[in-house]
């Protein structure tokens, strides 16, 4: 964390100083993101309670992340096998190539 500073944010109206080294559009977009998931939780559950609301939004945003992971995994996985089924009709390819070349006989 070389160039840590402070930024402030607001998050369901109150206000947050942080640090960190990300730029401040960032953590701006992260408090926009934050206050929608809370928005969303109070519309659907008319939660008065700013604990719940927070809880239920920290449910929200982890299920988020968790489904984003497994979709970023089953992409990995298709990726490294097409990869692979790529590199294995190369292979073939230049196998085959290489041993005409071998076969050929004077």
């Amino acid at each position: 964390m070389g160039n840590e500073r402070s930024a402030e944010i607001k998050v369901f109206g109150q206000t947050y100083t942080v640090k960190t080294d990300a730029e401040e559009d960032h953590i701006q977009e992260i408090a926009r993101y934050v206050n929608e998931k809370m928005d969303e939780v109070i519309k659907k559950t008319r939660s008065v309670s700013t604990l719940n609301v927070a809880i239920l939004t920290a449910l929200n945003i982890a299920d988020d992340l968790l489904k984003e992971k497994e979709k970023r995994m089953a992409i990995l996985r298709e990726v490294e096998g097409k990869s692979k089924d790529l590199a294995d009709k190369i292979d073939i390819r230049i196998g085959g190539k290489e041993s005409g070349k071998l076969s050929i006989t004077g």
